[in-house]
């Protein structure tokens, strides 16, 4: 082999080995797209921000007026009357504890079995269309209108406010988030991955058990806890069907308290104790909310 060969297969493995250049863009910044792109941009910053003062001002002022009245005593205490100094909201927090199980108990077997439904089995059936339909509806639904609903139904057959009927009044507003979300869920499940089961001999109730609800797990949990989240700070459907009450809770059908009816009741009161209280109990229901949120977009990151 001659030198000139050699000069030639040493120039290609060089050329092999050199890892070719990035190739980088260069914008100017004063080009016409470049500058209508950076003043919609802080634009947008300059929006957010402004939007974000009221939160952060509202946040500001739960924790200096209500984290300063936060102790054992306020979150074991029972209510105080009018005249009364000290007290707390114990049996507030056990009563909206007590109402958002019972209405996840309700709405989470009935919603996942309805998204099983309207994603797999018969998605596009007309009933599949109407109660999906009916379940986006539903996710604007006056939360009022149903603690109006439930005292039609069971209040007054009861002949009683109660924790129950408060249970079922939230089950309705946590319904729709849970169908919705869960029919997502399993609709982003890929097919291969039913397919493969399905040749494998599986039957279909074994594809949903075994493939669909743990493969969409993630998503289904972070519609349950967005769902919990709306309904612990609900208090218009509380109005009408669990009311309130100043004692912890014995019977699921006695009325029962619940943080926000405590702040409504505290909050018009020219009491400054229970005012105090009010801001305390406001502070907590919002630490309530944020953990459910916070668990919801942990959970939404999880891969199953």
């Amino acid at each position: 082999m001659s030198a000139t060969d050699l000069a030639v297969e040493s120039a290609i493995r060089d050329l092999e080995t050199t890892p070719a250049p990035k190739p980088s863009l260069h914008r100017a910044p004063l080009e016409l797209r470049a500058l209508k792109s950076g003043i919609l941009t802080g634009l947008t910053w300059i929006a957010a921000l402004l939007a974000s003062v009221p939160l952060f001002s509202v946040i500001y002022e739960l924790v200096v007026a209500g984290g300063s009245r936060l102790n054992w005593e306020t979150l074991t205490a029972l209510p105080p009357s009018a005249f009364d100094l000290g007290g707390g909201f114990g049996n507030a927090i056990i009563g909206t504890g007590v109402m958002v199980g019972i209405a996840t108990l309700i709405s989470v077997p009935i919603g996942i079995l309805a998204a099983v439904y309207l994603a797999i089995l018969d998605p596009d059936s007309k009933l599949a269309h109407t109660v999906r339909f009916l379940a986006k509806v539903l996710t604007g639904f006056p939360s009022i209108l149903a603690g109006v609903f439930v005292y039609a139904v069971m209040v007054v057959t009861m002949k009683t406010y109660s924790a129950l009927a408060g249970g079922v009044a939230l089950a309705v507003l946590m319904l729709p988030t849970v169908v919705l979300a869960a029919e997502q869920a399993m609709t982003m499940v890929p097919k291969k991955m039913k397919d493969a089961a399905f040749g494998m001999g599986c039957t279909r109730t074994q594809v949903i058990l075994k493939v669909v609800l743990p493969t969409g797990a993630s998503g289904i949990l972070t519609g349950v806890m967005l769902a919990i989240a709306g309904a612990a700070g609900n208090s218009a459907p509380l109005l009408f069907t669990a009311l309130f009450s100043d004692y912890y809770l014995r019977s699921l059908t006695e009325p029962t308290a619940s943080l926000a009816i405590l702040i409504f009741n505290f909050s018009g009161m020219p009491y400054e104790n229970q005012i105090q209280l009010a801001w305390a109990a406001s502070l907590v229901l919002v630490l309530i909310v944020l953990v459910f949120n916070v668990l919801a977009r942990i959970v939404g990151r999880q891969k199953y």
